[in-house]
């Protein structure tokens, strides 16, 4: 990507959600939803007991779900209407972040390890964070991002020794590749993808379309 990209890109993001199914470069190739008995999305498989939340209604209401890339480009550009979304409605929503590293980028599995092996010690949203807002200094490198990820745990402060450990885990492999099992039934197909309240998402073109599903969701 060149630099006039990027700089186009961080422009556009807070104001565009790029809609999951337009994006052929992040897509893969995966079955159709799986469903309950009444043609509906099985809650179960897009929130887990043990799933990121980066927010949570006490009323249990409203629920956005993203499945999320962290090296996908088009998250990037969604992540500030993300941090607005979460923002402005802070604990009248439950957001539940879902990792679904795709095989074409390098270090998309590498990422979602590194986040939760901050997880495991409390902090993901902080690593959410740094990834996110770091993504043009460490996307799309053939080389694995190890030591750059290493130096964002330590910039959070976290207990390395553990982190290491954790990162290299098979059990912390085991937790990105559950989540992306779990996208593969309800059927997402590229990243990000989002599901409000058990329905995806099909639509989203700007900010204000996402906006506007969830102020519909919490109307009703």
């Amino acid at each position: 990507m060149t630099k006039n990209t990027r700089l186009t890109l961080a422009l556009i993001a807070a104001v565009v959600l790029v809609v999951s199914g337009l994006l052929a470069v992040n897509r893969t190739d995966e079955p159709r939803a799986a469903t309950t008995a009444a043609g509906a999305i099985d809650p179960a498989l897009l929130v887990r007991e043990d799933s990121h939340r980066l927010s949570t209604a006490a009323d249990g209401k409203v629920t956005l779900v993203e499945f999320l890339d962290f090296e996908c480009e088009s998250c990037a550009a969604a992540y500030p209407a993300v941090k607005q979304v979460l923002a402005t409605y802070s604990d009248r929503i439950t957001f539940v972040v879902r990792y679904f590293p795709i095989p074409s980028h390098p270090n998309a599995e590498l990422a979602a390890r590194t986040a939760q092996a901050a997880a495991n010690q409390g902090r993901f949203h902080d690593m959410y964070t740094q990834l996110f807002d770091n993504q043009t200094r460490w996307g799309h490198k053939e080389q694995p991002q190890t030591d750059l990820f290493l130096g964002y745990a330590r910039t959070l402060g976290l207990d390395m020794q553990r982190f290491q450990r954790d990162l290299d885990d098979p059990a912390t492999a085991a937790r990105v590749a559950k989540d992306k099992t779990d996208g593969e039934a309800v059927g997402v197909q590229g990243t990000p993808t989002f599901f409000l309240n058990g329905r995806q998402l099909t639509d989203l073109r700007t900010q204000d379309d996402l906006v506007a599903a969830i102020d519909a969701a919490l109307a009703e």
